[in-house]
């Protein structure tokens, strides 16, 4: 069972959760109405909402079945009651309103120990190291959500002439900070884990605070430019960003 309007597709998960479509693919447009839905939803939640988690082309909405269903008169099923008060959002949306997205500046260290695998996509490309870190630094991305890990952000808008796939053998371990390449993605591991992304180099930024609120650097929305700095630079504000 699922339900559609103009705007969206929604079908159920489970009994407790549903997903609501607004599209396919990735692009900045989806992205404004993600971001639209969501904080309509947020602003104007249904009884029984629990959370919400936005991705690049749709949204999952988690509820409590029972107080949706006994909080609202009629004989419609819970997941029923929940589209039509996420419709009626819909017909809200103002994807085209004024909005100043934040521009963050994020300084990288390339190549050598901070960046493992840019001698890689650079041969990838045949291009030379130089060349990949310019191209990476001039394109601004946008950060359309976080993912994967607490505060990874997941960028689109990089410069498709340095897409690379990811690495056949993934890393057992990525020190945080490190910037990656995903096929056409980019993004920055906030914390020390496993990943397959292709390492170009590494940011002195901490993208994990948990002791603030919300606890990212960085958020859905925000664009992002990459700055190149130097191993010396990075030694001396890292801790210190």
């Amino acid at each position: 069972m699922s339900v559609h309007h103009s705007e969206v597709k929604i079908v159920p998960l489970g009994d407790s959760a549903l997903i609501v479509r607004l599209g396919e693919g990735i692009n900045s447009t989806l992205h404004k109405k993600v971001k639209n839905l969501s904080e309509l939803l947020t602003e104007h939640p249904f009884e029984g909402f629990i959370e919400l988690v936005p991705a690049y082309n749709n949204i999952t909405i988690y509820y409590n079945p029972y107080i949706v269903h006994t909080s609202q008169k009629g004989t419609f099923t819970a997941f029923e009651k929940v589209c039509t008060h996420i419709i009626e959002l819909v017909k809200q949306f103002k994807i085209n309103k004024s909005e100043s997205p934040r521009l963050v500046s994020i300084p990288v260290c390339y190549g050598g120990e901070f960046g493992p695998d840019l001698k890689d996509v650079a041969l990838y490309h045949n291009m030379t190291q130089e060349e990949v870190i310019r191209i990476h630094s001039e394109s601004e991305c946008l950060v359309y959500m976080l993912g994967f890990a607490p505060g990874f952000p997941l960028m689109g808008g990089m410069d498709e002439r340095i897409a690379t796939p990811r690495k056949e053998t993934p890393r057992l371990s990525i020190k945080p900070g490190s910037v990656g390449i995903a096929g056409k993605q980019t993004g920055v591991y906030p914390l020390e884990t496993p990943g397959g992304w292709q390492i170009i180099g590494r940011t002195p930024l901490n993208l994990f605070l948990p002791h603030m609120s919300p606890p990212t650097l960085l958020q859905s929305g925000d664009r992002i430019q990459f700055v190149p700095i130097s191993p010396s630079d990075y030694i001396k504000n890292k801790g210190m960003l």
